[in-house]
Protein backbone atom coordinates (compact mmCIF):
# COMPACT_ATOMS: atom_id res chain seq x y z
CA UNK A 1 0.00 0.00 0.00
CA UNK A 2 3.22 2.07 0.96
CA UNK A 3 4.29 1.94 -2.19
CA UNK A 4 1.18 2.33 -4.40
CA UNK A 5 0.62 5.84 -2.61
CA UNK A 6 3.92 7.34 -3.31
CA UNK A 7 3.62 5.87 -7.09
CA UNK A 8 0.38 7.89 -7.03
CA UNK A 9 2.32 11.01 -5.75
CA UNK A 10 4.83 10.95 -8.37
CA UNK A 11 2.20 9.98 -11.47
CA UNK A 12 0.47 13.23 -10.25
CA UNK A 13 3.40 15.27 -9.97
CA UNK A 14 4.42 14.50 -13.49
CA UNK A 15 0.65 15.63 -14.73
CA UNK A 16 1.18 19.04 -13.17
CA UNK A 17 4.76 20.15 -14.66
CA UNK A 18 4.06 18.25 -17.78
CA UNK A 19 1.98 21.04 -19.21
CA UNK A 20 4.69 23.69 -18.98
CA UNK A 21 7.28 21.50 -20.08
CA UNK A 22 5.57 20.59 -23.39
CA UNK A 23 5.60 24.68 -23.65
CA UNK A 24 8.62 25.57 -22.90
CA UNK A 25 10.14 22.40 -25.20
CA UNK A 26 7.51 23.73 -28.01
CA UNK A 27 8.89 27.33 -27.97
CA UNK A 28 12.14 26.52 -27.60
CA UNK A 29 11.67 23.99 -30.61
CA UNK A 30 10.32 26.31 -33.11
CA UNK A 31 12.19 28.98 -32.28
CA UNK A 32 15.03 26.85 -32.88
CA UNK A 33 13.55 25.44 -36.50
CA UNK A 34 13.06 28.88 -37.62
CA UNK A 35 16.02 29.99 -36.78
CA UNK A 36 17.85 26.83 -38.48
CA UNK A 37 15.47 27.61 -41.95
CA UNK A 38 16.64 31.64 -41.77
CA UNK A 39 20.51 30.45 -41.87
CA UNK A 40 19.52 27.91 -44.42
CA UNK A 41 17.56 30.51 -46.64
CA UNK A 42 20.51 32.72 -46.07
CA UNK A 43 23.03 30.02 -47.59
CA UNK A 44 20.99 29.31 -50.13
CA UNK A 45 20.29 32.99 -51.86
CA UNK A 46 24.14 33.42 -51.32
CA UNK A 47 25.08 30.35 -53.13
CA UNK A 48 22.86 31.06 -56.10
CA UNK A 49 24.39 34.29 -56.05
CA UNK A 50 27.76 33.01 -56.20
CA UNK A 51 26.67 30.97 -59.23
CA UNK A 52 25.13 33.74 -61.24
CA UNK A 53 28.28 35.88 -60.84
CA UNK A 54 30.97 32.48 -61.87
CA UNK A 55 28.44 32.75 -64.91
CA UNK A 56 27.98 35.94 -66.05
CA UNK A 57 31.59 36.74 -65.41
CA UNK A 58 33.44 37.99 -68.62
CA UNK A 59 35.58 35.09 -70.58
CA UNK A 60 38.85 35.95 -71.66
CA UNK A 61 39.70 35.38 -75.77
CA UNK A 62 42.50 33.43 -74.69
CA UNK A 63 41.30 31.32 -71.71
CA UNK A 64 44.32 29.09 -71.56
CA UNK A 65 45.43 25.96 -73.19
CA UNK A 66 46.19 22.06 -72.57
CA UNK A 67 48.74 19.17 -73.70
CA UNK A 68 47.63 15.63 -74.00
CA UNK A 69 48.67 12.34 -74.65
CA UNK A 70 46.83 8.68 -75.91
CA UNK A 71 46.98 6.04 -73.79
CA UNK A 72 44.86 3.80 -75.61
CA UNK A 73 47.45 4.39 -78.94
CA UNK A 74 50.51 3.70 -77.01
CA UNK A 75 48.56 0.51 -75.16
CA UNK A 76 47.68 -0.81 -78.79
CA UNK A 77 51.27 -0.27 -80.36
CA UNK A 78 52.80 -2.56 -77.64
CA UNK A 79 49.84 -5.58 -77.92
CA UNK A 80 48.19 -4.99 -81.07
CA UNK A 81 49.09 -5.14 -85.18
CA UNK A 82 49.17 -1.59 -84.86
CA UNK A 83 48.97 1.38 -82.74
CA UNK A 84 50.33 4.64 -82.58
CA UNK A 85 52.64 7.33 -79.98
CA UNK A 86 50.73 10.31 -80.09
CA UNK A 87 50.46 14.26 -78.04
CA UNK A 88 48.67 16.73 -79.31
CA UNK A 89 47.95 20.22 -77.78
CA UNK A 90 45.31 23.02 -78.39
CA UNK A 91 44.04 26.68 -77.43
CA UNK A 92 40.79 26.99 -75.07
CA UNK A 93 38.89 30.15 -76.69
CA UNK A 94 36.15 31.82 -74.10
CA UNK A 95 35.82 28.09 -72.99
CA UNK A 96 34.07 26.80 -76.08
CA UNK A 97 36.48 26.88 -79.07
CA UNK A 98 39.48 24.19 -78.89
CA UNK A 99 41.67 24.20 -82.32
CA UNK A 100 43.84 21.58 -82.02
CA UNK A 101 47.05 19.83 -83.82
CA UNK A 102 47.81 16.18 -82.75
CA UNK A 103 51.34 14.91 -83.79
CA UNK A 104 52.00 10.87 -83.64
CA UNK A 105 54.29 8.16 -84.62
CA UNK A 106 52.29 5.27 -86.17
CA UNK A 107 53.64 1.77 -85.55
CA UNK A 108 52.65 -1.89 -87.43
CA UNK A 109 54.50 -4.96 -87.83
CA UNK A 110 51.94 -7.57 -88.94
CA UNK A 111 51.65 -11.16 -90.80
CA UNK A 112 49.08 -12.23 -92.42
CA UNK A 113 47.98 -15.80 -91.29
CA UNK A 114 45.93 -16.53 -94.39
CA UNK A 115 48.56 -14.99 -96.91
CA UNK A 116 51.53 -14.78 -95.01
CA UNK A 117 52.36 -11.01 -96.21
CA UNK A 118 54.45 -9.39 -94.09
CA UNK A 119 53.60 -6.01 -93.38
CA UNK A 120 55.99 -3.19 -91.50
CA UNK A 121 56.41 0.62 -91.50
CA UNK A 122 56.92 3.34 -88.69
CA UNK A 123 56.07 6.47 -89.64
CA UNK A 124 54.55 10.02 -88.36
CA UNK A 125 51.40 11.85 -89.14
CA UNK A 126 49.97 15.49 -88.62
CA UNK A 127 46.28 16.16 -87.79
CA UNK A 128 44.88 19.55 -87.43
CA UNK A 129 41.33 20.78 -86.77
CA UNK A 130 38.70 22.42 -83.99
CA UNK A 131 36.58 21.06 -81.05
CA UNK A 132 32.75 22.65 -79.63
CA UNK A 133 32.21 22.62 -76.33
CA UNK A 134 28.62 21.73 -76.81
CA UNK A 135 28.32 21.87 -72.33
CA UNK A 136 25.80 24.50 -70.92
CA UNK A 137 28.21 25.39 -68.31
CA UNK A 138 31.81 26.37 -69.47
CA UNK A 139 33.21 26.92 -65.82
CA UNK A 140 32.05 23.58 -64.72
CA UNK A 141 34.42 20.11 -64.46
CA UNK A 142 33.41 18.73 -67.65
CA UNK A 143 32.88 19.10 -70.94
CA UNK A 144 31.32 17.87 -74.14
CA UNK A 145 33.16 17.94 -77.18
CA UNK A 146 32.55 17.83 -81.20
CA UNK A 147 34.16 18.67 -84.06
CA UNK A 148 36.44 17.60 -87.20
CA UNK A 149 40.09 16.88 -88.16
CA UNK A 150 41.97 16.97 -91.11
CA UNK A 151 44.85 13.99 -91.28
CA UNK A 152 48.15 13.63 -93.56
CA UNK A 153 50.45 11.17 -93.22
CA UNK A 154 53.44 10.15 -95.92
CA UNK A 155 55.14 7.23 -95.50
CA UNK A 156 57.57 4.18 -96.33
CA UNK A 157 56.53 0.54 -95.69
CA UNK A 158 58.12 -2.64 -96.36
CA UNK A 159 56.36 -5.80 -97.89
CA UNK A 160 57.20 -9.37 -97.96
CA UNK A 161 55.54 -12.85 -98.66
CA UNK A 162 56.53 -16.31 -99.79
CA UNK A 163 58.48 -16.67 -103.31
CA UNK A 164 56.09 -16.40 -106.29
CA UNK A 165 56.16 -19.45 -108.13
CA UNK A 166 56.30 -19.94 -111.96
CA UNK A 167 53.99 -22.64 -112.82
CA UNK A 168 55.11 -23.55 -116.28
CA UNK A 169 59.14 -23.12 -115.73
CA UNK A 170 59.39 -23.88 -112.06
CA UNK A 171 61.48 -20.71 -111.21
CA UNK A 172 60.97 -18.99 -108.00
CA UNK A 173 60.78 -14.84 -107.90
CA UNK A 174 61.40 -13.37 -104.25
CA UNK A 175 58.37 -11.48 -102.90
CA UNK A 176 60.34 -8.71 -100.97
CA UNK A 177 60.07 -5.02 -101.73
CA UNK A 178 61.29 -2.32 -99.24
CA UNK A 179 60.81 1.61 -98.69
CA UNK A 180 58.18 1.57 -101.00
CA UNK A 181 56.17 4.91 -101.09
CA UNK A 182 52.86 5.93 -100.11
CA UNK A 183 50.95 9.54 -99.21
CA UNK A 184 47.16 9.13 -97.66
CA UNK A 185 44.64 12.17 -97.17
CA UNK A 186 41.45 11.77 -94.62
CA UNK A 187 38.85 13.74 -92.91
CA UNK A 188 37.45 12.52 -89.33
CA UNK A 189 34.53 13.69 -86.95
CA UNK A 190 35.30 13.56 -83.85
CA UNK A 191 32.87 13.14 -80.50
CA UNK A 192 34.34 13.26 -76.81
CA UNK A 193 34.02 13.96 -73.21
CA UNK A 194 36.41 14.82 -70.71
CA UNK A 195 36.22 15.80 -66.67
CA UNK A 196 38.62 17.17 -64.25
CA UNK A 197 40.42 14.68 -61.74
CA UNK A 198 42.86 16.80 -59.90
CA UNK A 199 44.04 20.37 -60.34
CA UNK A 200 45.17 20.76 -63.93
CA UNK A 201 44.79 16.86 -64.07
CA UNK A 202 41.61 16.02 -66.86
CA UNK A 203 40.84 12.51 -68.00
CA UNK A 204 38.79 12.65 -71.48
CA UNK A 205 38.42 10.02 -74.29
CA UNK A 206 36.43 10.89 -78.08
CA UNK A 207 35.34 8.38 -80.28
CA UNK A 208 36.54 9.09 -84.84
CA UNK A 209 34.90 8.28 -87.11
CA UNK A 210 37.37 8.46 -90.46
CA UNK A 211 36.79 8.53 -94.11
CA UNK A 212 40.07 8.77 -97.07
CA UNK A 213 40.06 11.49 -99.09
CA UNK A 214 42.87 10.43 -100.98
CA UNK A 215 45.16 7.36 -101.24
CA UNK A 216 48.91 6.97 -103.07
CA UNK A 217 50.66 3.85 -102.86
CA UNK A 218 52.98 1.55 -105.14
CA UNK A 219 52.20 -0.55 -107.85
CA UNK A 220 52.91 -4.03 -106.01
CA UNK A 221 50.27 -3.12 -103.20
CA UNK A 222 48.74 -0.60 -100.97
CA UNK A 223 49.69 -0.37 -97.34
CA UNK A 224 47.42 -2.61 -95.12
CA UNK A 225 47.70 0.25 -92.06
CA UNK A 226 48.34 4.02 -91.98
CA UNK A 227 49.86 5.96 -89.52
CA UNK A 228 47.34 8.24 -87.66
CA UNK A 229 44.48 6.13 -89.64
CA UNK A 230 43.99 2.60 -88.93
CA UNK A 231 43.40 -0.31 -91.17
CA UNK A 232 43.47 1.07 -94.79
CA UNK A 233 40.04 1.21 -96.26
CA UNK A 234 37.78 3.86 -96.95
CA UNK A 235 36.28 4.93 -93.57
CA UNK A 236 37.56 3.58 -90.45
CA UNK A 237 36.28 3.87 -86.45
CA UNK A 238 38.44 4.27 -83.60
CA UNK A 239 39.18 6.23 -80.30
CA UNK A 240 41.22 7.71 -77.69
CA UNK A 241 41.48 7.56 -74.14
CA UNK A 242 43.59 10.62 -73.26
CA UNK A 243 45.47 12.14 -69.92
CA UNK A 244 44.89 15.86 -70.37
CA UNK A 245 47.28 18.97 -68.70
CA UNK A 246 44.62 21.46 -68.60
CA UNK A 247 46.56 25.03 -67.87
Amino acid sequence: MRILKILSYIFVLLLAIKPSVAAAWGTGSASKVEGDTTAVRVRGIQFENAIDSLRNKKVPLLNGFSVSGDMAGAVMAAFSPFGQIEAAARVNLKGRFFPTIEVGCGISNHTNETTSLHFKTKAPYFRVGCDYNFAKDIHGLGRILGGMRYGFSSFKYDLDGPDIEDSIWGTHTPFHFSNLNSNVHWAEFVFGMEAKVWGVLHLGWSVRYRFRLSNKHAEVGQAWYVPGFGRNSASALSGTFNLIFDI
